[in-house]
């Protein structure tokens, strides 16, 4: 038995002994599964396994029997982009009547799941291979809690709702639970053919099968709120419907290949992870930040995904800047941290959410998602020359400018500041929001209101993006008028966050306006927002990719040393996949490509460990140590979408890219490759209204590429 690590917030994830339960994840739109290997769900390990749809968990028990005894597991993976989970199983030796019934290995049993429209369905294959007939009972074993998300997690509520009785029907039975929401929740499970048995948690059919015959049977585990909904589609169109979709989402990326099969196979994984995790909104395609305990809207993971992952697929970014400006705040709301022109932190759904238990139905707990708004429309601008969409935000980028410069900024010192007003929300607002993660050196923990310095660096690069956004639109003086803030932010973030005794920028000021004079990879992010000067740059690189940061894998959250450190935490001293990308882009950005290509490389390495090539949302610190893979945090989310693309960014940040549909032009600075890519094609990149397909290799001085097709005007150019 392994001992984790337990968070200290209530409502992080607790972590209690962990059992070696690997898990298989299924997602679509609000509904998501977590199931073992063998397609069952059961109550081991963390214990968050279960059919989840809208906050809650419907299902919390499924187990598949053979004649009473769980079959062998084979093989088991997520296949055809994520859209369905095969597992191949066998039979056990099968006992009856003091004797030998049916040998192991007569029987292939496959299991095939899929979810659509919050319904898992599932085809079971049963195929004889024995020489003679065999009879066996199908069993499959259910139970439903009802649990919301939140409780899941380890929140301990005063009381609940009310389980009902379970309801039977001809095909099925329904399991059923009243909210004190006021909102009946069902699951009702069905099986193809009719089940000869059927009891409250558990149904069953007795089977003959002749030698070589072969059946299949269909159960179907449908989620409902309130009304009845209406029967689900059969196996096979919510089949063709699953990956209909996700070849949609597919056709708005750009077609990626290398001379590296292990690489390809991590693009591959990383691009299927995200397009699981995106859900379809009215607004367009938004993903979701993490199964399984954030598998739902987040403001800032949505907008860092969307900026890392630009280049390869804009549509993503179109659809997050229309969700959050449909979602933006209006009124003050303490209750919820909600302020005039502020970006939504998270929304969520479920029973604990609709009575107020937590905060995060519709919460505004964020510091850094409002410029990181106006950052990623002027990005998106940049890119695609889409002059449209940005008339119709643009109320939503001036209302996100204006917070800014107001309730973003109450004392008026120029900087963004953050304090939890509301009573239940989170301590912190950032991106390292745990709350021991803003600290002094000497480990005591600051007082707010407290201004991190990444959030400055967004807030530049939000008035240098919100100043074109309005020159484009032909607003001339605000143009001026955020030009000019973004100089005079500059100035007041060098003179006052600068530490010659880090030889990097400091974590964030406290209440008092001291610094927390604490080594963090935040500053990394600085440099990827371009708002530190080349000279400071530099020494801030080096800081961030000395022994103490770089662990080998890649950049720590917080550098070994430092008072709070501890390799296995959540944000001090682990490392973030994401994080460490856009250090490495910011390297880039300052010329430095050697060093991100370290970064580069050790992530890459690192991938080659992780169970089916997917990089999860982090893992721990310790450093790397030979013939040994890196160190798992035991409650990651994983998929988890910025961790997903952080391979995009990676490979973007080091071929220098930069896209200006506007200006019609395809720059790579400096572009290099790490040494275990020797060739990249890059098939259907969009620039503005121009398609192009270019092909890179790999030289000692550097990258060459060539352009092996090209639709509309665009210039390609390398810049040295």
């Amino acid at each position: 038995m392994k001992e984790v690590i337990q968070l200290e917030d209530r409502y992080y994830i607790l972590a209690t002994a962990a059992h070696d339960e690997r898990t298989r994840v299924l997602k679509h739109g609000d509904t998501f599964g977590l199931f073992n290997r063998s397609g069952n769900i059961r109550d081991l390990g963390l214990g968050d396994q279960g059919l989840y749809h809208q906050g809650t968990r419907f299902l919390s028990r499924l187990e598949l029997k053979l004649s009473g005894l769980r079959p062998l597991l084979l093989s088991s993976s997520v296949v055809e982009n994520n859209a369905l989970l095969a597992v191949d199983l066998t039979n056990p030796d099968l006992p009856q009547g003091g004797r030998l019934s049916v040998a192991r290995g007569t029987l292939h049993l496959f299991r095939s799941k899929l979810l659509g429209d919050g319904t898992c369905h599932e085809r079971i294959r049963l195929h004889n291979y024995g020489e003679r007939a065999v009879e066996v009972e199908l069993t499959v074993e259910f139970e439903a809690d009802f649990l919301d998300i939140f409780e899941v997690r380890g929140t301990r509520r005063r009381r609940r709702g009310e389980m009902l009785e379970p309801r039977f029907d001809t095909a099925g039975i329904s399991l059923a639970y009243q909210g004190l929401d006021g909102v009946l929740r069902q699951a009702r499970l069905t099986f193809d053919p009719k089940p000869a048995q059927l009891l409250p948690d558990r149904l069953g059919l007795p089977i003959r099968l002749e030698p070589q015959e072969e059946r299949s049977f269909y159960l179907t585990l449908q989620c409902t709120l309130g009304a009845e909904a209406g029967a689900p589609a059969p196996y096979e169109r919510a089949y063709r419907s699953a990956a209909a979709s996700l070849r949609a989402l597919e056709e708005t990326e750009c077609r990626l290949g290398t001379s590296s099969p292990a690489f390809d196979e991590w693009l591959q994984r990383s691009a299927a992870d995200l397009r699981m995790m995106v859900t379809q909104t009215p607004h367009g395609p938004y993903p979701y930040a993490g199964v399984p305990w954030y598998s739902t809207p987040f403001g800032r993971d949505a907008l860092i995904t969307s900026m890392q992952a630009l280049w390869w697929n804009p549509a993503l970014a179109k659809g997050v800047l229309r969700f959050l400006a449909a979602n933006q705040a209006e009124r003050l709301e303490p209750e919820r941290d909600a302020e005039p022109g502020k970006i939504v932190h998270e929304l969520r759904l479920g029973e604990m959410a609709a009575l107020g238990e937590i905060p995060f139905g519709r919460y505004f707990g964020t510091a850094d998602a409002t410029p990181l708004f106006v950052w990623l429309a002027g990005e998106y601008h940049r890119a695609t020359g889409d002059e449209a969409l940005i008339g119709e935000l643009w109320g939503s980028v001036e209302a996100a400018l204006s917070w800014m410069g107001t309730y973003g900024d109450p004392d008026r010192d120029g900087f963004i500041e953050y304090q939890r007003r509301a009573e239940k929300g989170l301590a912190n607002h950032g991106w390292k929001d745990s709350p021991d993660s803003v600290f002094h050196a000497d480990g005591r923990l600051a007082e707010g209101p407290i201004a991190l310095c990444e959030v400055q660096a967004y807030a530049y690069a939000a008035w240098r993006h919100g100043a074109r956004l309005a020159a484009a639109l032909r607003k001339t003086k605000l143009a001026r008028d955020f030009s000019a803030e973004a100089d005079r932010l500059r100035t007041r973030f060098e003179r006052t966050f600068w530490s010659e005794e880090l030889s990097s920028y400091a974590l964030a000021l406290d209440g008092e306006k001291r610094p927390c004079l604490v080594k963090a990879s935040n500053a990394g992010h600085c440099l990827f927002a371009g708002i530190a000067s080349a000279a400071r740059a530099e020494r801030a690189a080096r800081t961030l990719t000395a022994p103490e940061f770089f662990s080998g894998w890649g950049i720590r959250t917080v550098a070994e040393g430092e008072a709070r450190y501890n390799p296995m935490s959540y944000h001090n001293g682990s490392v973030w996949p994401h994080d460490s990308a856009i250090v490495a882009a910011g390297l880039a950005r300052y010329g430095m490509h050697a060093l991100a290509l370290r970064i580069f490389e050790a992530l890459f390495d690192a991938s080659l460990y992780f169970e089916l090539r997917r990089v999860p949302e982090l893992f721990c610190g310790l450093v790397r140590r030979p013939s040994e893979g890196p160190t798992l945090y035991p409650v990651a989310c994983s998929p988890q979408a910025w961790a997903s693309v952080a391979v995009f960014m990676l490979l973007g940040a080091c071929l220098g890219m930069e896209l200006d549909g506007v200006g019609g032009q395809l720059r790579f600075r400096s572009p290099s490759l790490p040494a275990f890519l020797d060739e990249v094609r890059i098939e259907g990149l969009r620039v503005g209204k121009a398609v192009v397909d270019l092909v890179f290799h790999r030289y000692p001085e550097g990258a060459g590429v060539n352009v092996l097709r090209r639709e509309g005007t665009l210039e390609v150019a390398i810049v040295k």
